[in-house]
């Protein structure tokens, strides 16, 4: 096998290591792949992390022990946060998105790919320490934006559904007070989580947090702490706060029929 230069050990090694955010790759595995010393390859690993830092496309973070290596983190974005969700304000701000009832259309930015990806990458940099085992999301409009935080996070996306479905076993059902003061019911499969583990919540939108509340009481009946509470989208100041300790992308004023939309990028994005 001819020896493989530099730049060409550069361009594979981030090929893998954004293929699989928050995964770690021993040394031994990229010496192996490319016939390489420790030492070069370390030296490649350096070099690719000065890189994403400049540019900010993310973290590349050499994790120590026995069962250490390096590993890639996307946090950030190519361009500013603050600019990308200051973009999506500006989207969420257009006076043909407001719907009779104090609804706000979105559901087509919670569709696009590259939308739900770089929103999935903020949510996901602000919990890679909280130790989450799982991303859980209530269906249906919070699944794109939770799976590309989970996908980010390297654990698996857990959905809770508003009835049991047959094909899914035994479940656990509770009833929780939803943003709009109505009964509903919300319902998980007994098999899909464990007694111990820690969970990340991510919806698309908080009105008084009753829906994330339900998912909290939920968890409590599998014995899984809740690792963070992260949203899109939520209302500035509710006037019935059901949790406390959330965070939003995006901060709403109050909706009131005939005025303006005010839509503005929460306080932590820098």
């Amino acid at each position: 096998m001819d020896k493989i230069k530099r730049n060409e050990r550069l361009a594979v090694m981030t090929q893998i290591l954004t293929a699989s955010p928050n995964r770690i790759f021993t040394l031994s595995y990229f010496c192996d792949l490319f016939s390489t010393a420790k030492s070069s390859v370390s030296e490649d690993i350096a070099i690719l992390g000065e890189t994403m830092q400049r540019f900010r496309l993310g973290r590349v973070e050499t994790v120590t022990g026995a069962a250490g290596g390096v590993r890639y983190r996307p946090i950030g974005l190519g361009s500013s946060s603050r600019d990308f969700v200051q973009g999506l304000c500006d989207r969420l701000m257009e006076p043909e998105r407001q719907l009779p009832g104090g609804y706000l259309y979105f559901s087509d930015i919670l569709a696009e790919p590259e939308a739900v990806q770089g929103m999935g990458t903020l949510i996901a940099g602000q919990y890679y320490d909280a130790g989450a085992d799982f991303v859980l999301t209530m269906e249906t409009k919070g699944i794109p934006v939770a799976l590309m935080t989970a996908s980010a996070l390297r654990v698996p996306l857990i959905i809770a559904r508003h009835a049991t479905k047959v094909y899914e076993g035994s479940a656990v059902n509770i009833s929780y007070l939803s943003g709009r003061g109505n009964i509903e019911s919300m319902a998980l499969s007994r098999r899909a989580v464990k007694e111990g583990q820690r969970a990340l919540i991510v919806d698309d939108f908080m009105r008084g947090g009753g829906t994330a509340r339900g998912m909290v009481e939920l968890m409590k009946e599998f014995s899984v702490s809740v690792a963070g509470i992260c949203f899109v989208l939520a209302l500035e100041s509710p006037q019935h706060r059901q949790i406390e300790g959330e965070k939003a992308l995006m901060l709403l004023s109050d909706i009131r029929q005939g005025e303006p939309l005010r839509v503005r990028p929460a306080d932590w994005i820098r």
